[in-house]
């Protein structure tokens, strides 16, 4: 958002509650915040299963940029609401990231008191894409409709693993962080607090058996942005305080 607006753009946030009200199971409520558009970005609540057509019907003709994810190309979820897109005539763009850097937050409480961080597969490393990098390509798709039509796979520059993040969380906040091996079952107890129990498994299954596509590094941040994306460092030290 606020790259797009340093740029000039004209923008509506819109949620169920706030000056753009609208809740994306009713089409009808969010029309009003679509019109006179020129592009629109969907971000899917966790809980929205669809459909997504009355959505993007109610978008006019306004260009679409889908947050997607990195599992659809690989087979790990559903590719009906990209196809709903696809299908939808209108200009698109759609976004497939990895993990996310900012996933590590999980851990801030156990940083901040004891100086630990639990976590699975230790030494198993996935290519964390900063959020921020994926803000900056979105905001490129919507002013810019060169995008039209493509689709971006969005990593970090390199592999990291959950050892070697806890690492450079300890790095950033001048302390040393103890990396703490768990099991899938701890993982899973812990993962089904905060995601359906089907969506823990799949991202078990990521974090300790990624394919060769999971763990590839794609060019496509820098293509987009025209500088390499951040890498989990700059994350944590931009996040530091979330863990002193």
């Amino acid at each position: 958002m606020a790259a797009l607006e340093s740029a000039g753009e004209e923008v509506r946030a819109v949620s169920r509650r706030g000056p753009f009200a609208g809740d994306l199971s009713d089409a009808a409520s969010v029309r009003p915040a679509f019109e006179g558009a020129s592009a629109v970005f969907l971000l899917l609540p966790p809980g929205f299963r669809g459909p997504l057509e009355p959505v993007l019907d109610a978008a006019g003709g306004a260009r679409v940029v889908l947050l997607s994810s990195q599992g659809v190309g690989t087979g790990r979820h559903p590719s009906f609401f990209e196809d709903a897109v696809r299908a939808s005539g209108l200009q698109w763009t759609i976004l497939r990231p990895g993990g996310f850097a900012s996933n590590a937050l999980q851990w801030a409480e156990s940083v901040r008191t004891s100086r630990t961080l639990a976590a699975p597969f230790g030494d198993v490393a996935l290519p964390l894409i900063d959020p921020a990098d994926i803000a900056a390509v979105a905001a490129a798709a919507l002013v810019d409709s060169s995008h039209a039509g493509l689709t971006y796979e969005l990593t970090g520059p390199t592999l990291i693993s959950p050892r070697d993040q806890a690492a450079a969380i300890g790095e950033a906040v001048g302390e040393p962080v103890r990396f703490v091996s768990q099991t899938r079952s701890e993982a899973f107890s812990s993962f089904v607090s905060f995601m359906p129990p089907e969506v823990a498994e799949a991202t078990l299954d990521i974090l300790g058996s990624p394919t060769p596509a999971e763990q590839r590094v794609s060019p496509d941040v820098s293509r987009v942005l025209g500088r390499p994306p951040h890498p989990f460092a700059d994350w944590a030290a931009r996040f530091a305080g979330a863990f002193k």
